[in-house]
C-alpha cells in the first residue's frame, strides 16, 4: 500500500487513504488479512490474528496519526510454530528477508501476536535487516503512520527462496551471505584438501537429538569418520545454547550431518560449497526429505547426499513385530494420514547407522572437498 497508511496496532486496524478521487482503484473497502506466510496450513492459520484493512478517500474516515514515519513499514506475526527452528525460517525469517531486504534497513517491523523472547533470540537478523525498534502492535496504544507498507509475509517453498519472485532476485545464496553477515561468521568457503591433503582435516558435524530420531550410536559412527581422516564434532543446538553460538560451530565445519529434523536447519550456516549430508529414518520418508533440506541445500550452492536407513538400521524392530505393516507396508500408514505416521516414524524411531554400510557416503563427502 503505498500513500497514507495509519497503522493502529492494539485495534488490530490498518487505514490505507488515498486523497486522490480521480484514483478509483481504491474504493470505501474492508478486509482482513492474516499476516503469516503459511498460509496452506489451514489448523494453523485459525490461531493468526486477524487484521482489518480500511481503504478510504477521506481521512477523517481514520484515527489522526499519532507519530508519523518517512519509511515503509511491514507488518506480521510470529504465533504459528515458532519456536522451531526450521519454522522460525521458513514460515517468517526468511520471507521477512525477501520482503524486508530491499529497504536496506530503512524500514520498520510492526509484529502482531509478538513473542519478546523470540524476537530477542534472533535480535541480530532484526537489526541487521531493520535500524528501528520493533513495534509489538498488540501493546501498541498510538497510531504510526507510514508513507508505504506491506502486511503480511509470503513463502516461496520450504527454506528456500525463488529469485524470479523475489525484490532483486534474492536467493539463498544472497540469504546465506546475509545469516554469515549478521553473526559475524568467518568462513565462506570450506576448506581445501587439494592444498596440503596430509595436514588438512575437514570438520564433520554430526547434529545429536536429545529426544526423537536419536542417532543412537553417534560415536561410533564418529570414531569410523576419524578412521576416514575427518575431526569429528558431536553437538546439539539445545535451548540452552544461542543461535550465534551454534553459528560459530557450524561455520567452522565442512561437513554437516544429521537425522532429518530441525537442527540440519543450521546447515544455513555452513561455508558455500560446504556438504550436508541428511539421513533419512525408516518409512518412505524420501520425498519429504528432500523438500524440507535437499533442495534447499542446493539452492544454498551446498554439495548434498541423502542416505536413507535400512529396517534394520531403524529401532522401529524394537517396537514392532517384523510382519507389520509399520515395517512392512509404509505406504498403507501414510494413507492414514499426517499424525499417524509423524507419530511413528518421526516420534517412535531413533536411528542406529550401520557403520559399513554409511561409511561410503562419508568417502564421497570427503571426495566432494577437493
Amino acid at each position: 500500500m503505498d500513500g497514507d497508511v495509519r497503522i493502529h496496532g492494539n485495534f488490530s486496524s490498518i487505514y490505507f487513504i488515498n486523497s486522490f478521487e480521480s484514483d478509483t482503484s481504491v474504493t470505501n473497502e474492508t478486509w482482513q488479512v492474516k499476516p503469516y506466510a503459511r498460509k496452506h496450513d489451514r489448523t494453523l492459520m485459525e490461531r493468526i490474528r486477524e487484521l482489518t484493512i480500511a481503504s478510504s478517500h477521506d481521512p477523517f474516515d481514520a484515527p489522526t496519526c499519532t507519530v508519523n514515519h518517512s519509511i515503509p513499514a511491514v507488518v506480521f506475526a510470529t504465533e504459528g510454530y515458532t519456536g522451531n527452528f526450521y519454522h522460525d525460517f521458513t514460515d517468517v525469517l526468511i520471507p521477512l528477508f525477501i520482503t524486508s531486504r530491499q529497504f536496506d534497513g530503512e524500514v520498520q517491523f510492526l509484529i502482531s501476536q509478538m513473542h519478546i523472547w523470540w524476537v530477542h533470540k534472533y535480535e541480530r537478523i532484526f537489526k541487521k535487516l531493520s535500524n528501528y525498534e520493533v513495534i509489538d502492535l498488540g501493546k501498541e496504544v498510538k497510531v504510526h503512520c507510514y508513507p508505504h507498507a506491506i502486511v503480511g509475509l509470503h513463502s516461496h517453498k520450504p527454506l528456500s527462496i525463488e529469485p524470479s519472485r523475489a525484490p532483486n532476485n534474492y536467493s539463498m545464496v544472497d540469504f546465506a551471505k546475509f545469516m554469515r553477515t549478521a553473526y559475524a561468521l568467518d568462513r565462506d568457503s570450506p576448506i581445501s584438501l587439494r592444498e596440503n591433503p596430509r595436514t588438512n582435516k575437514p570438520r564433520l558435524l554430526i547434529i545429536a537429538r536429545n529426544r526423537t530420531r536419536q542417532l543412537v550410536n553417534a560415536d561410533e559412527v564418529a570414531r569410523m569418520a576419524d578412521g576416514l581422516g575427518f575431526e569429528v564434532v558431536i553437538e546439539e543446538a539445545s535451548f540452552f545454547r544461542t543461535v550465534a553460538q551454534f553459528a560459530q560451530i557450524v561455520n567452522s565445519c565442512d561437513v554437516m550431518m544429521g537425522v532429518h529434523g530441525a537442527g540440519l536447519t543450521n546447515s544455513i550456516f555452513l561455508p558455500t560449497n560446504g556438504v550436508l549430508i541428511q539421513v533419512v529414518p525408516f518409512g518412505m520418508l524420501e520425498g519429504a526429505s528432500m523438500a524440507d533440506f535437499g533442495i534447499p541445500a542446493g539452492d544454498m550452492k551446498l554439495k548434498y547426499l541423502q542416505y536413507s536407513i535400512s529396517e534394520e538400521e531403524s529401532t522401529l524392530i524394537e517396537l514392532y513385530p517384523r510382519d507389520h505393516p509399520v515395517l512392512k507396508d509404509p505406504k498403507s500408514l501414510h494413507k492414514q494420514g499426517w499424525s499417524v505416521l509423524s507419530k511413528i516414524y518421526l516420534r517412535q524411531q531413533n536411528v542406529r547407522l550401520n557403520v559399513t554400510r554409511f561409511r561410503p557416503v562419508l568417502v564421497e563427502a570427503m571426495g566432494l572437498l577437493n
